[in-house]
């Protein structure tokens, strides 16, 4: 018996081995795929028109979805007639994307596109997904579901990512891994950060971007409410009581404008206790404020400060994006809040 216990931990120890040895090869192969498919994509979503839009004009003529290739957008227009040129019937404009999503998309159908991105924030790689665009086009709904929250198919990608990651971090259990997730929301409003997670009433302290120490490269927010999470909805409950204190307001384009960049990010770290080995890394999912120009939303006062603080920290994002995929040796994070703050997010081996 005591011959058949040892063998029969032998035969244990060496399957525990090569479920290791078979998991790490797994991170390593996934890696290797995402950045071969770009640790920086673009997807375009186009939104279904609302019914006040309907009456206005009858579908989307002007867009064109080639049928064959789910990367492409065409965009036409009528040609304004110019002296001394020759008038053509319509303009056209060919766009290309990592992907393009037509106006009948599923929530479901854009979570598949970046799942296995949310996967190598399991593995320990940092995780940033912007949804960008034009005030009303949809960005809060696409991240984090209707307002008031409606059925599961409608959850937006926020609580879908997090219920990936649990999934995954309970199949990992069976492999040895412990995984803690804590998470945090804030805005940042007028180049101001601003902790989302307070109690209501709550006047939290004036929040800034630190280094964790002077020689290191890690930044952090001091003061910023981190609150554990272990379920999916746990983070819905977040999610109704971050967007209560969120700022919006009304313009001329859009009845209820984010006038703020929504940051929520998900600390996860891991720890295989047998073996010594940890890893950490983040989720970042951001809902940025709404471009819109000037002359069209009408804004004036509080609300035009608001916008050229807005189109100015996209810019800001834009030429960071731009550097990142021109590999330049100056990355601009410091030019404003938003890029300064999710530096360690955007560089190196982030996705």
């Amino acid at each position: 018996l005591r011959e058949l216990e040892a063998s029969q931990r032998t035969l244990l120890a060496e399957h525990e081995e090569r479920i290791h040895l078979l998991e790490m090869e797994r991170r390593r192969l996934h890696n290797d795929i995402q950045e071969l498919k770009g640790n920086i994509r673009v997807f375009c979503r186009v939104r279904p028109l609302l019914p006040e839009e309907r009456e206005r004009q009858r579908g989307l003529p002007h867009l064109h979805f080639p049928p064959q290739d789910p990367r492409s957008l065409v965009l036409t227009r009528p040609d304004d007639s110019q002296v001394g040129r020759e008038r053509r019937a319509e303009l056209r404009y060919d766009f290309s994307f990592d992907r393009v999503f037509l106006p009948g998309a599923s929530q479901q159908e854009i979570f598949q596109e970046i799942q296995l991105l949310v996967q190598s924030a399991l593995d320990g790689y940092p995780v940033c997904i912007f949804a960008y665009g034009q005030t009303g086009s949809g960005k809060t709904f696409t991240m984090e579901g209707p307002d008031p929250p409606g059925a599961p198919e409608s959850r937006g990608m926020i609580p879908r990512a997090v219920r990936h990651l649990f999934l995954g971090a309970r199949d990992l259990a069976g492999k040895g891994w412990q995984y803690r997730f804590s998470a945090s929301f804030l805005e940042i409003y007028n180049d101001a950060l601003r902790d989302l997670l307070l109690a209501k009433g709550e006047r939290g302290s004036e929040l800034e971007i630190r280094r964790l120490a002077p020689d290191s490269d890690e930044l952090h927010v001091p003061n910023l409410t981190w609150v554990p999470v272990e379920t999916e909805e746990q983070v819905l409950e977040l999610l109704v009581r971050a967007g209560s204190q969120r700022s919006v307001a009304r313009t001329g384009l859009n009845e209820r404008s984010s006038r703020s960049h929504s940051v929520f990010q998900l600390r996860i770290q891991g720890e295989h206790a047998a073996r010594d080995l940890r890893c950490a890394s983040s989720l970042t999912l951001v809902d940025l404020a709404g471009s819109e120009r000037l002359e069209k939303s009408g804004s004036v006062g509080n609300r035009l400060r608001e916008t050229q603080s807005i189109n100015s920290s996209l810019s800001a994002l834009g030429l960071v994006i731009s550097a990142l995929c021109n590999k330049e040796p100056h990355i601009p994070y410091r030019n404003s809040k938003l890029t300064f703050l999710l530096q360690n997010c955007l560089g190196g081996h982030a996705k």
